[in-house]
C-alpha cells in the first residue's frame, strides 16, 4: 500500500515528500496510521549527519496514531488501539538493561538499519530512528508501540514520544529536582518547554528560562518560567543576580552547543547539578580546568532520552495531563502538514518557535 512520507535521500540533502510502499506487518510487527508527528531537533541532526543514520531513510521519531493491523504474536495492542511510538525500545538483555538503565540500551537502535519500505522505483528505505513517523502510516516492531492511556488527546500525545519524556526525565530522573530548588533551562524549544513544565510540576521555587530569542518569553512563561533571560556572555552573572549571588541548584542545557553548556555550568551554584540534554556535534568542545572542577564541586551529567523508561513514564505523564498539571498543547507552536517539514527544519536552524507538529 502506498502512503506519503518525508524521505531523506542522502545526508545533507533536502527532504523529499513522496509516495512509498509499506509492507504488511509480519510477525511481531504493527502497522500504525499516524495522527501526528513532532518535528524534533534530533531529526535535523540526522539529516545533517550530526547523528548517524542509514540512508535513504524516512525520518520522524516522535509520533502517535491508531493501530491499523498487527502481525502474528502481537497481543498488547490491536486494530483501533491508540498508541504512542517509542523510538528507543530496550532489549532487556544487554548490560545497560540488566542495570535498569534502559535508556542506554545497546540494541535500542538496531532496527534503524532494517529495510522499512521502498520507493516507487524499488529503492530500499530505512526507518530513521526505528519508527519512521514522517509518514501517513508506518510499520514498526511491536516494542515500538505503547498503548496510549485514557484522557490524552491523540494528536497532542505525539509529543510524549520524545520532547515530553526527555524534558520530564531531565528534571525528575537525571537532575532529580526537589521542591523549593531553583532551576535554569537553557533553550526554549520543544524539549526546553517540556523541561520548564516539568520543573514547575517538581515544585521548583524559581524557574529561569534562557534563550537567544526575545520572542520566546511568552512561551516560556506560559510553560512555567518565573524569569526570562536573553542569552549573552553575561547570562551566568544575570542568573546569579536572580539567586542571591549563588547560582541555581540545577541547570538543564537543551541546546547542544559548547557556549550554552559552559554558561549552564557557570550558572549552577557550588555543589549544584548541570544536566546536558542537547545533542551537539563533535566540533562542540567544552573545556574545564582542574581547579574549578575541584573548587565548585558541581556535578555535570549527560542525559539520554531523559533517563526514562517509556513504558513506566508514559502512564505517569498521562496522569499529569489528566490532572491539568501538564498541558501538551502549550508545547506546540505550529500545526503543519507533511509538506511543511522542510520549512520547519529551517525554523529550527534559525532558533524560532518551540515544536512544530505534523497533523495528518
Amino acid at each position: 500500500m502506498a502512503v506519503r512520507a518525508a524521505v531523506l535521500p542522502a545526508i545533507g540533502a533536502p527532504l523529499e515528500i513522496t509516495a512509498i510502499e509499506l509492507p504488511d506487518p509480519g510477525p511481531g510487527r504493527v502497522r500504525v496510521r499516524l495522527a501526528a508527528a513532532g518535528v524534533c531537533h534530533s531529526d535535523l541532526s540526522l539529516s545533517d549527519g550530526t547523528m548517524r543514520v542509514p540512508v535513504p531513510a524516512v525520518l520522524g521519531h516522535e509520533g502517535a496514531g491508531t493501530v491499523v493491523a498487527v502481525g502474528e504474536g502481537v497481543t498488547h495492542v490491536s486494530p483501533g488501539s491508540p498508541v504512542v511510538l517509542n523510538w528507543a525500545p530496550s532489549c532487556g538483555s544487554c548490560h545497560a538493561c540488566s542495570l535498569g538503565e534502559v535508556w542506554l540500551c545497546a540494541n535500542a537502535l538496531n532496527g534503524a538499519a532494517d529495510v522499512h519500505a521502498r520507493t516507487a522505483d524499488g529503492t530500499d528505505l530505512h526507518p530513521g530512528l526505528n519508527v519512521a513517523a514522517f509518514a501517513e502510516e508506518t510499520v514498526v516492531a511491536a516494542s515500538c508501540v505503547l498503548p496510549l492511556p485514557d484522557g490524552v488527546p491523540l494528536v497532542d500525545a505525539a509529543l510524549l514520544g520524545c520532547a515530553v519524556l526527555t524534558g520530564y526525565g531531565a528534571i525528575h530522573h537525571s537532575a532529580r529536582v526537589q521542591t523549593g530548588e531553583t532551576v535554569a533551562v537553557f533553550g526554549v524549544g520543544g524539549v526546553g518547554l517540556a523541561t520548564l513544565q516539568s520543573a514547575r510540576i517538581a515544585g521548583a521555587s524559581r524557574i529561569i528560562a534562557v534563550d537567544v530569542s526575545p520572542e520566546k518569553e511568552e512561551l516560556a512563561r506560559a510553560a512555567g518560567a518565573t524569569d526570562y533571560v536573553l542569552a549573552s556572555e553575561n547570562t551566568p552573572r544575570e542568573i546569579r543576580g536572580l539567586t542571591g549571588k549563588q547560582g541555581v541548584d540545577v541547570s538543564v542545557e537543551c541546546v547542544g552547543r559548547a557556549v550554552s553548556i559552559r554558561a549552564a555550568w557557570e550558572s549552577t551554584r557550588r555543589g549544584g547539578r548541570t544536566t546536558v540534554v542537547g545533542i551537539g556535534g563533535k566540533d562542540q568542545q567544552v573545556t574545564f580546568n582542574a581547579l574549578e572542577l575541584f573548587h565548585w564541586g558541581r556535578t555535570l551529567s549527560g542525559c539520554v532520552y531523559g533517563n526514562t523508561d517509556p513504558s513506566r513514564d508514559v502512564p505517569v505523564l498521562a496522569e499529569h495531563v489528566r490532572a491539568g498539571r501538564l498541558d501538551l498543547s502549550t508545547l506546540v507552536t505550529d500545526r503543519i502538514t507533511l509538506e511543511d517539514i522542510p520549512a520547519a527544519f529551517e525554523n529550527m536552524l534559525a532558533g524560532k518557535g518551540g515544536r512544530a507538529l505534523v497533523v495528518f
